[in-house]
């Protein structure tokens, strides 16, 4: 049962997520065989359970998600088309390592390049793409830092557009299922690419690397990688029911390990925990004095609804505690921070949530705020 509170002091905190929600977890996360990994609630954002998700890897062809990221951007802005026709430079031509087989002489087109990027891991579609975007391949780089910058990519460094190796190439497990979910939320008609398992161009067929695509009907995507140094690397995702999840597992020693680990991930994320909805955009959690205002009391909730992951099974046990950021004085936007949401589970802290004001409110009058600050001066003796 949720109990409130409006304490008259003021108390801050900062909104947050506890990343892997360990004090009310029900079963112990599983270990994998791997070096670093993260599983997501796309939801939510929260990270249900990893190992070392901010240690530094080389991401291999995981890069090319950033890659296809700003490809998507484009074709959704409309500057630039699948139809479209696009010319393949030597330099796209000579790249090493997996390749679409794209030839300086032969037409291809954007949604082949695409297809060769995402399905066929190309290393020369992604330079191919990079030159059509943005001239030539270190502009095309500088568009995948800023872009890494600006989703809250902290630990991230792109030196390339294919993720051959390189000295200042760098990612994490948490920065790549930030990317990940990125994609799937900002970019859902073009998501379908990644649920492709094979692709054939210039007579040659390639399959999807991503073994989950077959062992799994609710994985749809998205993207393996694997260097000598990166070891066998996967970004996964799927969807069962209306709950969507995104394992990232670097390190690992095979393909087929990689895809074991990723999907013992997946599996524990959908079998011990449950997204639910604790209130609804716009719903009331209480009502806090306001001073100095055309009115003396306002609506205190969120602007939108507010889901979390929880232990199934434990949302029933939830205690919330709503602290009101006092005194609350006016002018007051709607949007604005005015208190914090605390919850429990068990006795033990799970999280803690900025409640803002669903409502403006305006100044008083000259005598309704000299009034106000009699009384407000009346109770700090």
């Amino acid at each position: 049962m949720m109990r409130f509170l409006a304490p008259y002091f003021f108390l801050a905190f900062s909104c947050f997520f506890f990343p892997l929600a360990a004090a009310a977890q029900t079963a112990p996360a599983p270990v994998l065989a791997a070096k670093s990994w993260v599983l997501v609630d796309h939801a939510t954002g929260q990270a249900l359970t990893g190992n070392d998700p901010d240690g530094r890897v080389e991401p291999a062809s995981l890069t090319k998600l950033m890659t296809a990221y700003l490809t998507f951007a484009a074709l959704k802005a409309g500057t630039i088309n699948e139809e479209q026709a696009v010319p393949v430079s030597e330099r796209a031509w000579r790249q090493e390592g997996s390749r679409m087989y794209i030839e300086p002489r032969k037409p291809v087109t954007a949604g082949e390049l695409i297809r060769g990027v995402i399905v066929q891991s190309g290393n020369d579609a992604c330079v191919a793409l990079a030159e059509l975007l943005a001239g030539d391949e270190e502009s095309f780089v500088g568009l995948m830092n800023r872009e890494a910058e600006r989703l809250g990519m902290k630990n991230t460094r792109f030196a390339n557009s294919n993720g051959l190796p390189d000295p200042g190439h760098y990612t994490t497990a948490r920065d790549l299922a930030i990317l990940a979910g990125a994609i799937i939320r900002d970019f859902p008609e073009y998501y379908g690419f990644y649920s492709i398992k094979s692709y054939m161009y210039n007579g040659i067929e390639q399959p999807n690397r991503n073994r989950l695509l077959w062992l799994d009907p609710t994985v749809d995507g998205m993207k393996t990688g694997h260097t000598r140094a990166a070891g066998y690397c996967l970004v996964s995702s799927a969807k069962r029911g209306p709950r969507r999840l995104v394992a990232v597992v670097l390190g690992a020693a095979s393909e087929n390990v990689r895809a074991q680990e990723s999907l013992k991930l997946l599996n524990y994320g959908f079998q011990f925990y449950d997204t639910v909805r604790l209130y609804s955009a716009g719903q009331s959690l209480s009502r806090f004095r306001v001073w100095k205002g055309k009115e003396d009391w306002v609506d205190a909730g969120f602007p939108q609804d507010f889901i979390l992951s929880l232990p199934r099974d434990k949302a029933n046990r939830i205690e919330a505690v709503l602290e009101s950021r006092q005194p609350v004085l006016a002018p007051l936007t709607q949007g604005q921070e005015i208190g914090t949401l605390k919850l429990t589970i068990d006795g033990e802290t799970y999280g803690q949530y900025p409640v803002t004001a669903l409502k403006e409110v305006p100044l008083a009058g000259f005598f309704g705020r000299l009034w106000d600050a009699i009384v407000l001066w009346f109770k700090s003796l």
